[in-house]
């Protein structure tokens, strides 16, 4: 299939909505939003058109309106409830995990009347039994999870497939939401939202886990592309088109060299062919996650690994922190605590910011919206910039600690003040009383010991393909 350079035009009928923390600017000129963030000037029409907040496709020129506001991030689709689940084959994975598949199986059968499931088994040690109407494919030799993948893809004959790892457990409901966003024929991809299997237990890790693990990606919907909020889904479950899959160059599918990542560079391929991938937390689906601290540390290394390999195939996509140089500069000047430095990075706020209000221009208040951006880049790089100091940096930042009694204090006030804004964050967003989460002393300590172990595993990759490329920051 041709690359998507220009999207065909949404359906008529198709209705979006902005994204609720966009901010009208301007008396509604100017939106204010997605991520990467984005200032949108609005044309008289297209503010009366967005006055409610939502936007119907009638003709040729609210299409374009609302593609131009999906692609920017500021708004999301409200399709119909999606129909069609005889159009989609489900592919499972599996090796070694026979209750999982079983309990995975029997979800299916209640809830998704699908075309076909596919099993593939990928040279499990007791080979997999699966009950009469599910087909079955064997690999004589273990091949991996991205192999057992496209070989499943392979058997599909239907126009969308569904990858779900014999790990999940799709919860009623869950393809419906995620068919409705294929009726834009530009999606290529959508994922539901990864949420922790209720019989999870109550350890430390199991708690922080329930409400801080990586396949969980959150409640807010969002487009997916590189360098966003939301730049990956991961591959535990997909739904997908198969014509894109198919036609992607280099691997048709998941890219079967890459042990690690492999869901993240398929991601950004599809991306890189103009299609576009969304992810839907309306649609849940239940995974066990790891619990026991010795396995959880090692895969959370194991997700480390996979970054300098991403920054080969995708360069600049891969970074610790994107930030403007001149927030880079203030932070800097600012985490040394004295009087000088906080002087610095006030100066250099006061410079970007005035130079921001000269390029608005048509604005009715262009010093006023260049402060509100310039406050929110220099938070967003203060909140990159403490994250990556115990996450991407952290064998770097203990040698400057070590050194460097002012830099250790900084260091400690850092990392606890991060990881008890984490733990506050996700307190507030996540319906906590619930979810069985932490309190914010284990939920700090979780939380330091999931960055290190992922940051090990980082260093470890760039020293074995020899490239500092995923550690370098973005600077723009």
């Amino acid at each position: 299939m041709p690359e998507v350079t220009h999207p065909p035009a949404l359906p008529s009928g198709f209705t979006i909505e902005l994204d609720p923390t966009v901010r009208r600017l301007d008396g509604g000129a100017a939106l204010l939003g997605g991520s990467p963030p984005t200032l949108l000037r609005l044309a008289p029409r297209a503010r009366t058109l967005l006055r409610a907040g939502r936007l119907s496709v009638v003709d040729a020129a609210t299409a374009r309106l609302a593609r131009t506001l999906l692609d920017a991030g500021v708004a999301h689709p409200r399709p119909r409830p999606g129909t069609g689940a005889a159009g989609v084959t489900v592919v499972v994975p599996v090796r070694d995990n026979p209750i999982g598949l079983s309990r995975l199986l029997r979800a299916l059968q209640a809830d998704a009347d699908c075309a076909e499931v596919v099993v593939v088994d990928d040279a499990s040690v007791a080979p997999v039994r699966v009950p009469a109407g599910v087909r079955l494919v064997r690999h004589p030799s273990p091949r991996g999870p991205a192999a057992a993948r496209n070989r499943g893809l392979a058997e599909v004959s239907t126009p969308c497939v569904a990858f779900l790892d014999s790990d999940t457990a799709p919860e009623p409901g869950w393809l419906i939401p995620l068919l409705g966003h294929l009726q834009d024929p530009a999606v290529a991809l959508v994922a539901p939202r990864i949420v922790a299997d209720p019989m999870l237990g109550s350890g430390w890790v199991a708690r922080y886990e329930r409400v801080r693990s990586s396949l969980d990606l959150g409640h807010r919907e969002a487009r997916v592309l590189p360098r966003a909020r939301v730049a990956y889904v991961p591959s535990a479950a997909l739904l997908v088109r198969v014509d894109a899959l198919r036609g992607l160059p280099g691997w048709p599918g998941f890219d079967e060299s890459m042990p690690v990542a492999e869901d993240v560079d398929l991601c950004w391929r599809l991306h890189a062919q103009g299609w576009r991938v969304r992810y839907e937390p309306r649609s849940t689906v239940a995974h066990t996650h790891r619990t026991r601290t010795g396995p959880w540390l090692r895969r959370k290394a194991f997700y480390g690994t996979g970054a300098a390999a991403l920054a080969q195939r995708h360069p600049g996509q891969v970074p610790p922190v994107a930030v403007a140089g001149w927030s880079l500069l203030a932070c800097a000047a600012a985490a040394t605590a004295g009087g000088p430095g906080l002087l610095v990075a006030a100066g250099v706020s006061a410079a970007a910011t005035a130079r921001l209000a000269q390029r608005l221009p048509g604005l009715r208040h262009p010093r006023w919206t260049a402060l509100r951006l310039g406050f929110r880049g220099l938070a967003g790089a203060g909140w990159q910039l403490s994250a990556a100091a115990w996450r991407h940096w952290w064998p770097a930042a203990a040698l400057v600690a070590a050194s460097s009694p002012r830099a250790r204090r900084t260091l400690l006030v850092v990392g606890v003040l991060e990881g008890l804004a984490d733990w506050a964050t996700h307190r507030r967003v996540d319906g906590w009383a619930g979810s069985g989460g932490p309190g914010p002393v284990v939920h700090l300590l979780c939380k330091r010991a999931d960055d290190l172990a992922y940051g090990a595993g980082l260093w470890a990759g760039a020293w074995r393909h020899r490239s500092v490329a995923a550690l370098r920051p973005r600077l723009g």
